[in-house]
């Protein structure tokens, strides 16, 4: 095998798609139904990983894109994810131009929304500060780095993040609430999408934390791989409660990337009728004519404005008062 930055960098990354399961099964203990799931999950972790290990190999346009092109529909989304993962790595460890631009406005631009939740799966692992990372991004998407931040904290640091309920020092304002939304999304895996075992967890955080939490859940369970029939998605909705808009807003982002996917999965529709009333492609709309015209505002990102503009359309919502959060990057 040729020597490569790749080469040099993987062993001392350590991820590899069976340490998924693994992980979950420490924080539960073994069940049958989660041994189920993770037989679904598996394709999903294996693409994110092969495609973070092709760009750490082969960074170069033209030899990565036609590997992750080579994806199946259903799983190309997570390749380019991965992708981003590999690309952000060599440019925190690699001199050179800077690679994650580059391919995000280029041949990665149909999938930035999940090329920069890979970006964010790195982050905590690389020297880089977050805000310093954030500052050079996109700064509409560039949440949805933290989104990435978040889903690897309460992966891969669950005890800190989730039983700890601790956020990095580093992580401050609006950061904050995406990397909430990425500890969400991250639930949906480590509890192998079991219903109850989501239910439990979130009910352990704040209350002022939860409305992420479960936006996350919204987006996992209509994005991930279909684990969920029509009656777990309901229980869901309903558990959440005063937060069930948010599992709207969880929602419509995923009909989004599944639409920026080029394929819109089957349990994306059913998630998004059990929501919303309504199917993927009409959830999108939604959500394109509630992003139109924005931008950032003293304390309130655009990005926030949107999701509260989707909030706002879900057909149950009633009015939310506007977050107040500053963003400080």
């Amino acid at each position: 095998m040729p020597l490569t930055p790749g080469t040099l960098i993987r062993p001392f990354f350590g991820l590899d798609a069976e340490s998924f399961p693994k992980l979950a099964a420490e924080r539960f203990g073994p069940q049958e139904d989660m041994d189920r799931t993770w037989r679904t999950f598996e394709p999903v972790a294996r693409t994110l990983v092969d495609a973070f290990s092709a760009a750490l190999d082969t960074p170069r346009h033209e030899d990565l894109v036609p590997r992750l092109d080579a994806v199946g529909p259903e799983l190309r989304g997570v390749a380019y994810e991965g992708a981003g993962m590999g690309l952000t790595l060599l440019d925190s460890l690699v001199p050179g131009p800077r690679r994650l631009p580059r391919f995000v406005h280029g041949p990665g631009a149909p999938y930035r929304c999940l090329v920069y939740i890979g970006a964010g799966l790195v982050l905590p692992r690389v020297p880089t500060g977050p805000h310093r990372f954030l500052r050079r991004q996109d700064p509409f998407l560039r949440w949805l780095v933290m989104d990435g931040y978040g889903f690897h904290d309460g992966f891969f640091a669950w005890r800190r993040t989730v039983e700890g309920r601790s956020v990095p020092r580093a992580v401050r304002g609006y950061a904050r609430r995406a990397f909430d939304q990425g500890v969400g999304r991250s639930l949906w895996f480590s509890t192998g999408a079991g219903p109850d075992r989501i239910i439990a967890t979130i009910d352990g955080f704040p209350a002022s934390r939860r409305a992420d939490l479960w936006s996350g859940i919204g987006l996992a369970c209509a994005y991930a791989a279909g684990v969920m029939d029509r009656d777990a998605v309901r229980a869901l909705l309903e558990a959440a409660r005063e937060h069930a808009a948010d599992i709207a807003v969880g929602t419509a982002l995923a009909s989004v990337f599944r639409e920026q996917s080029g394929l819109v999965a089957p349990h994306t529709d059913v998630a998004c009728d059990v929501v919303w009333g309504q199917d993927a492609e009409a959830v999108a709309g939604a959500a394109h004519r509630a992003g139109r015209g924005l931008r950032d505002a003293p304390g309130r990102p655009a990005y926030e404005q949107w999701r509260q503009r989707i909030r706002d359309a879900w057909p149950h919502s009633s009015p939310s008062p506007s977050s107040t959060e500053e963003v400080r990057v």
